[in-house]
């Protein structure tokens, strides 16, 4: 265990970027929706599914971001609602959600 710690440690002190422990590690979505839109994706065996939910006090137009592939379609969503849209697994990444 010291062994590990002192490379982790090394790593740090030189500079490298260590991976969070946690839910907090994973890639934050990159779509331009507002920041009171939650997004968040599951996975399946064999898809997974990416979720949008407007937390904002206005109606909104919104999509789900995939990267390498065909986005999911444009909904009008009110305040407290979810979207999704499911992908088979595999290159496709989930890049959140857009305005559109």
């Amino acid at each position: 265990m010291h062994r590990v710690k002192t490379t982790l440690l090394a790593c740090a002190a030189a500079g490298f970027l260590l991976p969070a422990a946690g839910p907090a590690a994973a890639a934050v979505p990159v779509g331009n929706a507002p920041s009171c839109v939650a997004v968040w994706q599951t996975k399946g065996t064999v898809t997974k599914t990416g979720y949008a939910r407007n937390d904002c006090g206005k109606r909104l137009r919104l999509k789900i971001k995939w990267a390498r592939g065909t986005d999911g379609d444009c909904y009008t969503v009110d305040p407290g609602e979810t979207i999704s849209s499911k992908v088979a697994r595999g290159p496709r990444a989930f890049d959140g959600a857009d305005v559109c």
